[in-house]
């Protein structure tokens, strides 16, 4: 018997329209919520590092370039606070290229085993370079020297002529050497503008609250339809 080519690509995977999960969580009311989006996150971060989540800190960063054409990567938060969400990256990259051109950015953590995501919608701005430098003596000494040899979102010979490179730094640089944070290497805050806070729920009624920026510098609570 021939099997018809779709037939057997629909036999090679499982089928992504059959998985369904029912959210049963406690919802999330207007009364429950802290008085700034910062104070929120706090909260359920907190309690998204309590449950085990690996790397509650990873996040979606989503920016454009100047055609409106996004893209999306997972990078980690290093920060936060009333100011906004820190994050770091190489500034040559295609993100940091975005960026320079295009600050408004998306953020989305994505927060499955508690059937919950955070949506931040605001504006990139570079931190300072002591920030930078002071993180920067914080990192591993490996990730300092990959820092250095990874022209970030660039084309690459060969997994060889990368692991040449970072070799060069490391007999430039050995164990115990001060590594100086690379120019091109730096933090980004991001200003929150939106941050929807949502909460998975029965038959798909989720909530989503999102604070809103005023005029005035405070912020505006609003109920989203699922």
């Amino acid at each position: 018997m021939r099997v018809h080519p779709a037939d057997a690509a629909s036999a090679a995977h499982p089928d992504p329209s059959s998985m369904r999960a029912q959210y049963r969580a406690h919802g999330l009311t207007e009364e429950d919520l802290a008085g700034t989006p910062y104070e929120q996150f706090a909260r359920w971060f907190k309690e998204a590092a309590a449950s085990g989540i690996h790397e509650p800190n990873a996040m979606v960063v989503s920016t454009a370039d100047e055609d409106g054409r996004p893209s999306s990567r997972t990078v980690l938060l290093k920060a936060f606070d009333d100011r906004g969400f820190v994050f770091f990256s190489n500034y040559t990259s295609r993100k940091g290229r975005e960026l320079g051109r295009n600050p408004a950015v998306s953020l989305l953590f994505p927060w499955h085993p508690l059937a919950r995501q955070v949506i931040v919608a605001g504006t990139a701005e570079r931190i300072g370079r002591d920030e930078t430098a002071a993180y920067f003596r914080t990192r591993p000494h490996g990730s300092q020297l990959g820092a250095w040899a990874s022209e970030q979102s660039s084309v690459v010979a060969s997994r060889e002529e990368l692991e040449r490179a970072y070799a060069d730094l490391a007999a430039r640089y050995p164990e115990g050497e001060q590594v100086p944070a690379p120019p091109h290497w730096g933090g980004y805050r991001i200003a929150a503008e939106s941050v929807e806070f949502w909460q998975g729920r029965e038959n798909r009624l989720h909530d989503r609250l999102r604070y809103v920026r005023t005029p005035g510098g405070g912020w505006t609570v609003e109920r989203l339809a699922p």
